[in-house]
């Protein structure tokens, strides 16, 4: 149940039906660093689900019930209750479900992870604009030297706390939300 081969539903498309119980909805797009964050811990927690991919292009009308300005990630349960934002979805699931938190429970490295995602935040707008500009067929030779050095920021915590992950000694929240721009370093012309 849980496919992220889905065809992309776009204007004009029915909706789909309700989220049957047990199950979360993601509304979603493959290519999507934020979706992605949000598949990644539906499948690091084992929690059952469905995906609706949407064409962020030409979206279906409905879906601006789904999201206010038909962004995604969207998750939606079998009460019709809508979360979005992708860190805010992330943490949803983990308060939600039980198994291994991937948040951790003390209050300290809580902390510390997110301000590792603040330390993080300029990674994704400079990745974007890096991206528009090369398709484009703009030179982003300072955008490139700009996301670099926040890599390089990020990889000096690593080194710094002599850790193998950001969440420390195993994968956590933090690791989920940074991955998906990890992955797609070699996009960027940054794989290197």
């Amino acid at each position: 149940m849980s496919g992220d081969a889905t065809r992309s539903l776009g204007r004009g498309s029915s909706p789909p039906g309700p989220v049957p119980d047990g199950v979360i909805r993601i509304y979603s797009m493959r290519f999507c660093p934020y979706s992605h964050r949000a598949r990644l811990v539906l499948k690091a927690k084992g929690i059952r689900h469905e995906v609706i991919n949407i064409n962020l292009k030409n979206k279906p009308e409905w879906y601006f019930t789904k999201h206010p300005f038909g962004q995604i990630p969207v998750l939606e349960n079998s009460q019709g209750q809508l979360i979005y934002e992708s860190v805010i979805a992330c943490e949803y699931l983990d308060d939600l479900y039980p198994g291994r938190k991937l948040f951790p429970y003390d209050p300290y490295e809580r902390a510390r992870q997110k301000m590792l995602l603040e330390l993080f935040c300029k990674i994704p707008h400079l990745s974007k604009e890096c991206l528009v500009a090369m398709r484009s067929g703009r030179q982003c030779m300072d955008l490139k030297t700009a996301l670099r050095q926040e890599f390089r920021n990020l990889e000096q915590v690593l080194e710094y706390q002599n850790i193998t992950f950001f969440g420390g000694d195993r994968i956590s929240m933090i690791d989920y939300l940074f991955w998906p721009w990890f992955e797609r370093l070699d996009v960027y012309g940054l794989a290197e």
